[in-house]
């Protein structure tokens, strides 16, 4: 598989997944301090449609650099989503 080698997008990703570990914490706090469960369902909800984005923005990143066969990258995506 590829390296994830374009600084930008590297940047990009990192910032995402720190945002996202932000998410958790709130999550952890919400349980915590025994928050309703719809609330703790929505911000759990959110936190997994942002790691799905990252994902994909990880795949977006495979097929650009066009260094991996199609067939491959469809493997990761079924493995993998």
């Amino acid at each position: 598989m590829t390296q994830l080698t374009d600084q930008e997008r590297k940047k990009s990703l990192v910032m995402r997944l720190k945002r996202i570990e932000g998410q958790l914490r709130g999550i952890q706090r919400l349980i915590e301090e025994d928050a309703e469960c719809e609330k703790v369902a929505q911000q759990l909800a959110a936190a997994r449609k942002a790691l799905d984005k990252s994902f994909y923005s990880l795949v977006g990143c495979v097929i650009a650099q066009g260094d991996v066969p199609a067939d491959d990258v469809a493997d990761l995506l079924t493995r993998f989503s």
